[in-house]
């Protein structure tokens, strides 16, 4: 990827999420809504602190993750759409 986040910013490829329900019924795509999950596959070097000291972030690329509906800015890079956003409007790390 030739895209390289600054500061706390990460990017985030969409995770495509399931089209059927529990009970068979295919949903429609013009029905159904935007994925709230995605995969991190660049993050920033860290946010810089009031007194001049970088914090890392606590994702790292690979992680899956869960953010806001509205979350961060789409952007189409190459093929690819992402989401470059901050870390702070990501909600919670998938684990296992």
């Amino acid at each position: 990827m030739n895209l390289r986040p600054l500061h706390d910013r990460v990017v985030v490829k969409r995770m495509e999420e399931e089209r059927t329900t529990p009970g068979g019924i295919v949903i429609p795509d013009t029905a159904a809504e935007k994925p709230i999950r995605g995969e991190v596959v660049a993050v920033g070097s860290g946010k810089r602190l009031d007194n001049g000291e970088v914090r890392g972030l606590d994702v790292h690329v690979g992680d899956k993750v869960l953010f806001g509906k509205f979350s961060g800015t789409e952007v189409k890079v190459g093929e690819e759409d992402v989401l470059v956003m901050r870390e702070d409007d990501i909600m919670a790390v998938i684990e296992g």
